[in-house]
């Protein structure tokens, strides 16, 4: 059955000599795979810039019972993420992006407003003429609220500490060790006030990133799998 997909690229791996797999996320089927010909020719390189890390396509897949890999016919691109992989800048924090979901969204299913987000998203980052060094640290917060792990912010009062398990402020330490003090549950509530639109205004230093960054990605690894072998994250410290 041929269906028509609309996808967001997210890692692309060797397969074999002749093969590489594509693996995105998708409007229609959620987590998919692809099979790509390898290749030196046009065709080959249009279609590899066509799918770099976050990059937006449309295709129409080859749907067979009992098969995981689908083959790809006619794919488009989509203008939307011309402008990240052009910049340097935006590339790395596109690898790191696409590096994460391919963790954290390894087994979704189809959801529009998932997608939607993902796909606006990226559309914020292409555009971002200011901010983009927070861009990150916004787009895992608001990530949260779409993966079902956002925290609770309704809970934080100045002097409270942040249960990582139950996504809550408390007065007091959990029975468990997993649990942020008080100045770090600040900085969890400082990041539920920051948008697309804001993130700018945030005037912060490399140490402070960092901190963020360590915090979310903590977090994310309480509530899905460990994110410290991600490859891109020492970049990404380097930039920002």
């Amino acid at each position: 059955m041929l269906r028509s997909l609309h996808c967001i690229a997210l890692r692309t791996i060797k397969y074999n000599e002749k093969h590489s797999i594509l693996s995105a996320y998708s409007l229609e089927m959620g987590r998919v795979s692809f099979l790509l010909p390898a290749g030196s020719g046009r065709e080959a390189a249009r279609r590899r810039a066509l799918m770099m890390p976050l990059g937006t396509f449309e295709c129409v897949a080859d749907i067979r019972h009992g098969q995981d890999i689908y083959i790809m016919k006619e794919p488009k691109a989509d203008i939307i993420s011309h402008g990240i992989h052009s910049n340097p800048i935006k590339s790395a924090l596109a690898l790191f992006i696409a590096e994460l979901l391919s963790v954290v969204l390894r087994e979704y299913q189809e959801d529009k407003a998932l997608f939607l987000f993902l796909r606006q998203s990226i559309e914020r980052l292409n555009d971002a003429t200011e901010g983009v060094a927070n861009f990150h640290l916004c787009f895992l917060y608001r990530l949260g609220c779409f993966v079902g792990i956002e925290p609770d912010v309704s809970t934080y009062q100045e002097g409270r500490i942040f249960d990582m398990v139950d996504g809550i402020f408390r007065v007091s330490a959990p029975l468990h060790s997993q649990y942020l003090g008080q100045q770090e549950a600040a900085v969890v509530a400082l990041l539920s006030r920051m948008t697309f639109d804001n993130m700018h205004r945030f005037r912060l230093s490399r140490e402070n990133r960092n901190q963020m960054l360590d915090v979310i990605l903590e977090y994310y690894t309480i509530h899905y799998a460990s994110l410290s072998s991600l490859k891109s994250i020492d970049v990404l410290r380097a930039l920002f």
